[in-house]
């Protein structure tokens, strides 16, 4: 779609592994940009994936552990990149429960994960882009960063302030030739959800089908999933020319929740 327009930038991507990040990766690949990906571990199959992304789409790729809950590893993955042209912030847990049963670490975790790793890395790339003249920071919000669900304070009030985040650092480099933009997806397709669809529909004793329209995607008008692709496209669009005067903004991707 894009062809090779991003040739000759670097796309670092964190918590990209599998899942969402892993879609925005190869999305980005087929670009042309070189990329980063990463993840907490550190195995084999980690820097196999990078040879794999490599090879599919000959573009460079490198594979750096961090653990985005400390924020001299999130800053640490930035400078061992050496360059970032494109920051996605996209590393992220969940953990749901109500607040006043809410465990303090998993809500310390959620925030460090999902907020405060996007900080961290953001303060690193901002001067490799201003030096380069170029630069775009997209980060992977929800349809929670918009809404609120029960159930899920410390995710929902990391996204909200992943959206806040955005703004600022657009406000802050707005006569720059660098954006900050953020995607908000509503359910989408992963290993991970597609593991908890087994556990929902014993707990609730319905079918497949039923389980994913009446309970995943109830929320969701158009009935679908989005995809990683999808997500990845989205991402890759806010790299083009067609978005320079895109900033400071949140793209929904989510069949409709958020219009509701």
């Amino acid at each position: 779609m894009f062809e090779k327009f991003l040739s000759g930038k670097t796309a670092v991507i964190t918590g990209s592994n599998s899942g969402i990040g892993l879609g925005i990766a190869h999305e980005m690949a087929r670009a042309g940009a070189d990329l980063v990906i990463n993840s907490f571990t550190d195995a084999p199959e980690d820097h196999a994936l990078a040879e794999s992304l490599a090879a599919e789409h000959g573009v460079k790729v490198r594979y750096i552990q961090a653990d985005m809950s400390k924020g001299e590893q999130c800053r640490a993955l930035i400078e061992q990149a050496g360059r970032c042209d494109i920051l996605v912030n996209n590393a992220g847990i969940q953990h749901v429960a109500p607040i006043d049963q809410f465990p303090v670490e998993k809500w310390d975790a959620i925030i460090a994960i999902n907020l405060s790793s996007a900080f961290h890395t953001t303060a690193v790339a901002l001067p490799m882009m201003r030096k380069a003249g170029w630069g775009r920071v997209v980060n992977i919000a929800s349809a929670h960063g918009l809404r609120a669900s029960e159930f899920k304070s410390a995710y929902v009030a990391a996204k909200h302030g992943i959206v806040g985040l955005t703004k600022v650092t657009a406000l802050e480099t707005a006569r720059e030739h660098i954006t900050a933009n953020a995607i908000c997806p509503g359910y989408v397709l992963t290993p991970i959800v597609e593991k908890q669809i087994p556990d929902q529909m014993k707990t609730h004793n319905m079918s497949r089908e039923d389980v994913i329209a009446k309970v995943m995607l109830d929320r969701q008008p158009s009935g679908e999933f989005a995809t990683t692709a999808q997500i990845g496209g989205t991402a890759v669009f806010l790299c083009s020319a067609a978005a320079d005067q895109i900033t400071g903004t949140t793209i929904s991707v989510d069949g409709g929740w958020t219009a509701m």
